[in-house]
């Protein structure tokens, strides 16, 4: 029986709903394996015509579960050299999991609240349509140090400059930031987004399935043909070499030290936003 999520349908459109809200929604290995499974089902059934992708609480996803990673990195890092292989095979298992919201055949479209940060973007990213509650926050703090976007979306979905300037500081984006940008479809009233989601999904659920299959085809392929392919490969690489630099491992034994909540917050609290916001 699923723990991290749960599923709706009605209307042609199969709601997943990320269930984890005491813990932020964060991503571990059940939420990777119920994740992966409510995908292929949805894509498979013919009576779903549209995903559409949400979370319960305050936080639509803040990330990996990284009280877990830390530890589970220097578990591994004692006993053994790195073995980038064997890394790039666990962290790739959640970014195929991830790559199916853009790879399916059917419409997704992304309902976020409060934070959606880190390994949320990598998820978030590979939707097709994001809409955003007036209180979301999305970012990648893990730019400053101990990693890098795994599904690589940022260009595609923001183009070179505006990918550069959120990545190369790791600065949060606040809602109205985030769809002016075009990272956000639209901002609506956090109470109205449940309702304003479902029915964007809804609408889309009117289309043939037949259309829309070609249409998200169509509108993927030039992303496709720009090599999003390996860029995903490249950022599952850099992301295990950012993790074991110098400064990633100071990083992890940190953590180890005063916990992963303080590390965080030392590394945060010289740019002043997410959880050192002043």
């Amino acid at each position: 029986m699923p723990t991290a999520l749960r599923t709706e349908t009605g209307d042609g459109v199969r709601e997943i709903v990320l269930s984890r809200p005491e813990a932020y929604n964060t991503i571990n290995l059940a939420l990777r394996d119920e994740l992966s499974a409510a995908l292929d089902e949805a894509d498979a059934d013919d009576s779903v015509k549209v995903i559409l992708l949400r979370a319960e609480g305050r936080a639509f996803c803040a990330g990996y579960d990284l009280g877990w990673s830390t530890e589970a990195q220097a578990a591994v890092d004692s006993q053994r050299v790195w073995d980038s292989i064997a890394d790039m095979r666990e962290i790739g298992s959640f970014v195929d999991v991830f790559a199916k919201l853009w790879d399916g055949r059917k419409p997704s479209v992304a309902a976020v609240q409060g934070w959606c940060v880190a390994g949320g973007t990598d998820l978030v990213m590979c939707a097709d349509l994001i809409v955003a509650a007036d209180n979301a926050s999305f970012g990648y703090p893990p730019a400053r140090v101990w990693g890098t976007p795994t599904t690589a979306m940022w260009v595609y979905r923001l183009g070179f400059q505006q990918a550069k300037r959120w990545l190369f500081t790791g600065d949060e984006i606040r809602a109205r930031e985030a769809e002016r940008i075009g990272l956000a479809l639209e901002v609506v009233r956090d109470a109205d987004l449940e309702e304003r989601a479902t029915d964007l999904a809804r609408r889309i659920a009117r289309i043939p399935a037949n259309q829309l299959i070609m249409l998200k085809a169509l509108c993927n392929q030039p992303a496709e043909a720009m090599g999003l392919a390996a860029s995903r490969r490249l950022g599952t690489i850099f992301d295990g070499v950012a993790r074991h630099t110098q400064e990633g491992l100071d990083f992890v034994e940190r953590a180890s030290e005063v916990g992963f909540r303080q590390a965080v917050r030392e590394r945060d609290d010289p740019f002043g936003d997410y959880g050192s916001r002043r």
